[in-house]
């Protein structure tokens, strides 16, 4: 009896060890952020579907409205 509750707990203890496997999850995106979510709130100025407008508009905003030298002066 002694020796079957040692194998067991010895069992649990070593698949209690074991590495489930990862694997790739999460959101899955087909198209890229610049083609537009398709909803009414958008940045004027900006055309859905246009890389080099998205592009354009991203380095604006880390330019002007993220940087912090610009928000102190």
């Amino acid at each position: 009896m002694k020796k079957a509750l040692t194998i067991i707990s010895a069992t649990l203890l070593l698949a209690a060890c074991g590495e489930a496997q990862q694997t790739i999850g999460g959101a899955k995106q087909d198209a890229g952020a610049y083609t537009g979510t398709g909803k009414a709130y958008t940045d004027p100025g900006w055309k859905s579907g246009d890389k080099a407008s998205w592009e354009s508009k991203l380095k604006a905003r880390g330019q002007y409205g993220q940087n912090e030298y610009n928000r102190v002066n």
